[in-house]
């Protein structure tokens, strides 16, 4: 079994998965995704895109996300570097509303990030990230939130050497974000 492990965070919905990486003199190999043992441990969700980005030291992506009907769960890997990985809370009326949680994210562990959830990241060094999605992108309905808004207070590894694109500088608060997700139990 290439998941070694799983653990809930803060908000239970987002979880981080750590793998069995085998390693030799030739280097390593690891499985990434394997539908059934993913759907064994309550991801119930097929991928039909992949991004790959890199960063360099202090990129700040995000935080991102898609309205209904296009809403995206992502499982996200590092390849190669470390990032912090935020997920923030936007679905009405859930316990978690407008609170994130982050974690230092590496080679040899993923994060999911289910629909319902604003997601960035700081590039901590130079790193090469993989996003597995749940559903395409969709520009028309793509959404962002402000990385530094106080009222959800990211604690950013290095927020000020932040380097960000000008349409992430430009991204509203959470008072001003336009979001369409209710939480349900089931999620």
């Amino acid at each position: 079994m290439p998941v070694v492990s799983v653990r809930r965070l803060e908000i239970p919905d987002v979880m981080l998965f750590e793998f069995r990486v085998f390693e030799d003199n030739r280097g390593f190999f690891t499985e990434l995704w394997k539908r059934g043992e993913y759907l064994a441990l309550g991801l119930p969700y097929d991928f039909v895109q992949v991004n790959l980005s890199y960063s360099h030291p202090n990129v700040v992506r995000g935080l991102h996300y898609q309205l209904k009907p296009s809403e995206q769960g992502k499982l996200v890997y590092v390849v190669k570097g470390r990032v912090f990985d935020v997920a923030v809370d936007v679905r009405r009326g859930s316990p978690w509303f407008g609170r994130w949680v982050g974690v230092d994210l590496r080679p040899g562990q993923a994060l999911w990030v289910p629909p319902g959830f604003a997601h960035g990241f700081q590039a901590i060094e130079e790193s090469w990230f993989l996003y597995l999605v749940t559903k395409e992108y969709d520009q028309a309905r793509e959404r962002c939130i402000n990385w530094s808004d106080p009222v959800i207070g990211v604690k950013w590894p290095n927020p000020t050497g932040a380097i960000l694109s000008n349409r992430d500088k430009a991204c509203p608060p959470l008072s001003q974000a336009e979001y369409n997700f209710e939480y349900t139990v089931s999620q």
